[in-house]
């Protein structure tokens, strides 16, 4: 194989690994470690070389050319201030779908209300540029110093005034009496490029097939399909039930008077859905896992 037909991609280690590894998986690459401790994982495509690295750091490995790719938070892009191309937001964190949020958080009990109350008052994130960035823009002079871990910890002893700590749902937060005061930024998982490695067109492509399979595995999660025969009478009432993702497919049967029906729709209204498509007249229902939806 060529030299420059293998595509240097980083993969996230740490709490974006798991969910990174299930959703290639989805996509169609089996991606494991070999050694528990290993950086070098293995994977079921020749042309791609993966490495694990720390979300934070992968923007800059992107960005020197160290790595063709890579997957991280739009918060690390950010904070490195990284001049990479944005292949495409893969909408995924931990193990979930959701956004995640840098919020300013204060003791329960401190009466700090606003960012305009932490003048002078010293805050403690592993976000440190885009937090000074954003008292900048709000005027404010506080003492912004780096966290290496337990961030929460710090501001309910007493060590730091506020935090700006990462958060999904806001538990950890609420479990150490901090409330919220502002949101400085939401991130979403992306896949990113060397600006000289994009503009190769074999990595080029080679990246858009990765992307376009993983958009289509993150896409499927919170699908499912369905399958089900109909008579020609109870056809309508049917359609009619279904919430399709498009339109449902509809072919006719061997059997004269009936029709297979195929659709894509959301899991989560799938358990009412199936009832009342029995009694508009639906039988043999199938509902059946999807691996990945294409728009």
């Amino acid at each position: 194989m060529e030299k420059n037909k293998i595509l240097k991609l980083g993969l996230p280690k740490g709490s974006l690994q798991e969910a990174t590894f299930r959703m290639f998986k989805k996509a169609g690459f089996n991606v494991s470690l070999p050694l528990e401790r290993s950086y070098f994982p293995s994977i079921n495509d020749i042309e791609i070389k993966p490495v694990l690295l720390r979300a934070q750091e992968m923007a800059r490995y992107v960005q020197d050319g160290a790595l063709d790719c890579g997957i991280t938070g739009n918060d690390w892009i950010l904070e490195n201030k990284a001049d990479v191309v944005r292949v495409t937001g893969l909408t995924y964190a931990k193990q979930s779908l959701n956004k995640v949020r840098w919020v300013l958080a204060v003791p329960f009990d401190s009466g700090i209300k606003s960012v305009k109350q932490l003048n002078g008052k010293r805050i403690a994130t592993e976000l440190v540029n885009v937090t000074k960035e954003y008292l900048r823009k709000n005027r404010i002079k506080a003492d912004v110093e780096f966290s290496w871990g337990a961030t929460e910890v710090k501001v309910s002893s007493g060590l730091v005034d506020a935090i700006v700590e990462l958060t999904e749902t806001g538990s950890s937060l609420r479990a150490n009496k901090l409330i919220e005061i502002a949101t400085l930024c939401e991130s979403t998982t992306q896949f990113i490029a060397n600006k000289i490695s994009y503009q190769n067109s074999w990595k080029r492509s080679k990246m858009e097939e990765i992307a376009l399979l993983l958009k289509g595995a993150i896409a499927a999660e919170e699908k499912v399909g369905l399958k089900m025969n109909v008579r020609k009478k109870d056809l309508g009432k049917v359609i009619s039930r279904l919430p399709a993702l498009k339109k449902p497919t509809i072919s006719g049967l061997s059997e004269d008077g009936w029709y297979a029906i195929e659709t894509v729709i959301d899991e989560k209204v799938v358990r009412q859905i199936i009832p009342a498509l029995k009694n508009a007249g639906a039988q043999g229902i199938i509902e059946y896992p999807l691996n990945k939806v294409i728009y």
